[in-house]
């Protein structure tokens, strides 16, 4: 029996939240692509690792992607709280209404921003009147 066969009977009721895509938070600032793929390919083939920019709002994150959902799952459960260089990462499988609906809330701020800053020049231009 192969080892994928064996996994999968082993495994064969999978969480509905499971899939290939990870997403790891807290990661150094100063890690690398190849240094990723020398901590998650230790359990199966990686299809692609997509590093967070240096702005603000990416860094220290990324997206790790399995060829096979039985090696994402057992990142899952094995790096999960590992510690890189002296960060403890958080490893976590890919939402993607969670992040839909975080893109969205930032969009309805940022739509907030702007109605405010239009209503204090209303005022200060009413105010000058």
């Amino acid at each position: 029996m192969s080892e994928f066969a064996s996994r999968k009977s082993h495994n064969s009721r999978l969480p509905p939240e499971v899939n290939r895509i990870l997403y790891v938070r807290n990661l150094p600032f100063s890690i690398t692509a190849d240094e990723l793929y020398a901590i998650f390919g230790k359990y199966g083939a990686i299809f692609q690792i997509r590093l967070g920019d240096k702005d603000k709002d990416t860094r220290g994150t990324a997206f790790v992607v399995y060829e096979d959902i039985y090696d994402a799952k057992a990142a899952v459960d094995h790096l999960s709280g590992f510690n890189v260089g002296g960060r403890y990462l958080i490893v976590l499988y890919y939402q993607p209404a969670k992040f839909e609906k975080r893109a969205q809330l930032e969009e309805k701020e940022k739509d907030l921003q702007e109605l405010r800053k239009r209503v204090q020049q209303h005022k200060a231009s009413v105010g000058q009147s």
